[in-house]
């Protein structure tokens, strides 16, 4: 199996569909409540041993971001788990309104993430 990308005139790249379908499915995470991300995770994975070039660089790219963004949400569902319990003697709703918007802002960042690797995928740059 090569790495190289494929030049062929006319010829999408190898894994450059995929890369497209992943960014877009990545993109609707908010709307989706994260159902389509595992879905673009899927497809990052099923083609990544055929993704040739910068369509090779876009699919590690969104497996990256996926699992730094999974644990990420996984420290700021523990702090708003234990906000939860501890705002229950109203000492903890500072913790939990700040644990609630770091969430947000997760989700926010990895929706603009998604979004300028979808736009440098479609014109063909690098990560």
């Amino acid at each position: 199996m090569t790495t190289e990308p494929n030049f062929t005139s006319g010829q999408e790249p190898e894994g450059k569909v995929g890369a497209l379908i992943a960014w877009a499915l990545f993109l609707l995470s908010i709307p989706s409540a994260n159902v389509l991300v595992l879905v673009g995770l899927i497809v990052s994975y099923v083609t990544r041993n055929t993704a040739v070039g910068v369509a090779r660089q876009h699919i590690e790219a969104q497996i990256a971001l996926f699992w730094s963004v999974f644990w990420w949400t996984i420290a700021a569902w523990v702090a708003i788990i234990v906000s939860a319990i501890a705002s229950v003697v109203l000492i903890g709703i500072p913790f939990l309104m700040l644990s609630l918007l770091i969430w947000f802002l997760i989700s926010v960042w990895f929706t603009v993430k998604s979004a300028l690797g979808l736009i440098n995928l479609l014109q063909n740059k690098p990560i």
